[in-house]
C-alpha cells in the first residue's frame, strides 16, 4: 500500500433541530396552553485515533463527512432526538490543522485518543419556554443553529524513539533490516525508499524502541528536492536521531561533506532538531581494509569535529550494530529515569505544600 502522510477532509457537523409551536388540545382542557418541545442537539464531527491504521490513505476516496442533523421538536413537550455524532478514525500520529487560519486543532498521539474538530448546532426551543402572564399563547419558537463546518488538513508524523539519517545509499534501510524485522527495499540506486519505514527493536522482554527509516535526504531537501520535506517532518517526533553515513563513497564523495550537508537542510527545515541527540553510524566498514577502517573513520571523525558518540558499522554483515542498539536502549533507559525523579520530586513538593496548607488551617 502507498503511504500517505496528508489529507484534506471537509467535516460538517449536523444542525440543531428546530423548536416546536404547538398548543395542548385536549377534551375538557379549554386552555391548554403552549407545549411545543425543543429540537435535538447535531451531532458533532470527532477524529478517533486508531492503532489498527498507518496510512491516510483512506481519505483519497472519501472527503466529507457529516454529521447527523437534530430532529425538530414535537407537542406535547416532547423534545426531538439528537443528531448521531461522525466519527473518523485516523491513525496515531496525526495532526490536525484548520486550513483557512493554519491554526493547530489537535495533535492524536495515543491509541483511544479523540478529537472533536466540529460541534454540533443547538436544538432551537420550543413555545413552551416564552409563555408568561401576559403571554399564554406564545406562537415563537427558535430555530436550531448551525453546526460548524470546516476543512481539515491531516498531517500523519510518525511515532519513532529513533530516525534514521543520510544521504540516498548510506544504508539506512540495510541498518533497519539488520536491526528490525522491518523489510524496505535495497538496492543499488538512490531513493530506494519511497516512504518511511518503522521497526521495532527488541533488546529484553520489556525493554524495545522504534527506528524510522527516513527516504534519503539530498542538498536542497528543505526547499522540497529529491523527496523534500515530506519526510523530514517525521523527525519532529523522535528522541534520538542517527546519522549514517558511507565511509567509502562509491563516487569518491567527501563523508565529513555529506554530513554537513545534512545538518544544513535540518537547520534550514528546523533548527530545534540540530539540538537533538545524534549519533554517527560510519556505515559500510565491511569494504574497507581492518587497517584502513580506523583511520578512515578518525579521519571523518576530526574533520567534522565530532563530540557526541560515534560507531563504526556495516549494516550488510550486521557488524557493531547491536552495540549501537545496547547503547540508544541505555540512552532511553536514563532519560525515562530522569523523567521518573523529576514526577516524583513534583510530587514530593505537592504533598509537602498540602501538608503546609494542613497545618497553616
Amino acid at each position: 500500500m502507498k503511504f500517505v502522510d496528508e489529507a484534506l477532509i471537509h467535516v460538517h457537523a449536523g444542525n440543531g433541530g428546530n423548536g416546536c409551536v404547538s398548543f395542548r388540545r385536549e377534551k375538557f382542557i379549554p386552555f391548554g396552553g403552549p407545549d411545543g418541545g425543543d429540537g435535538g442537539d447535531g451531532g458533532s464531527v470527532w477524529l478517533l485515533a486508531d492503532e489498527n491504521l498507518n496510512t491516510l490513505v483512506d481519505f483519497r476516496h472519501q472527503r466529507v463527512f457529516r454529521a447527523q442533523r437534530g430532529q425538530n421538536g414535537m407537542g406535547r413537550q416532547m423534545s426531538g432526538r439528537g443528531g448521531e455524532d461522525c466519527v473518523i478514525r485516523v491513525p496515531v500520529g496525526t495532526e490536525v490543522i484548520a486550513t483557512e487560519t493554519g491554526e493547530p486543532l489537535g495533535d492524536l498521539t495515543a491509541h483511544g485518543q479523540r478529537l472533536r474538530v466540529a460541534a454540533g448546532g443547538h436544538g432551537g426551543r420550543g413555545n413552551v419556554h416564552f409563555k408568561s402572564s401576559v403571554n399564554r399563547a406564545p406562537r415563537r419558537a427558535t430555530p436550531g443553529s448551525e453546526g460548524e463546518s470546516r476543512e481539515l488538513k491531516l498531517e500523519l508524523k510518525l511515532l519513532a524513539d529513533v530516525g534514521l539519517l543520510g544521504f540516498p545509499n548510506a544504508g539506512k534501510s540495510t541498518f533497519i533490516r539488520a536491526v528490525s524485522a522491518a523489510t524496505p527495499r535495497v538496492a543499488d540506486y538512490p531513493f530506494t525508499t519511497l516512504h518511511p519505514h518503522l521497526g521495532v527493536v527488541r533488546i529484553e522482554t520489556d525493554s524495545s524502541f522504534v527506528v524510522a527509516d527516513i527516504p534519503g535526504l539530498i542538498e536542497g531537501a528543505a526547499e522540497g528536492a529529491g523527496l523534500g520535506i515530506q519526510f523530514l517532518k517525521h523527525l519532529g517526533r523522535t528522541r534520538l536521531l542517527l546519522h549514517v553515513v558511507d565511509m567509502a563513497p562509491q563516487d569518491g564523495g567527501d563523508p565529513a561533506q555529506q554530513v554537513r550537508a545534512i545538518e544544513a537542510e535540518l537547520a534550514r527545515f528546523d533548527p530545534r532538531l540540530l539540538e537533538r541527540p545524534r549519533w554517527l553510524l560510519l556505515n559500510k566498514a565491511d569494504v574497507l581494509d581492518e587497517s584502513e577502517r580506523g583511520a578512515r573513520a578518525r579521519g571523518i571523525v576530526d574533520a567534522l569535529d565530532w563530540a557526541a558518540p560515534w560507531f563504526v558499522i556495516s549494516a550488510a554483515t550486521r557488524a557493531g550494530t547491536w552495540e549501537v542498539c545496547l547503547a540508544a536502549q541505555r540512552f532511553f533507559d536514563a532519560q525515562r529515569a530522569v523523567r521518573e525523579r523529576a514526577q516524583a520530586d513534583a510530587a514530593d513538593r505537592r504533598f509537602a505544600a498540602d501538608g503546609a496548607d494542613a497545618e497553616g488551617a
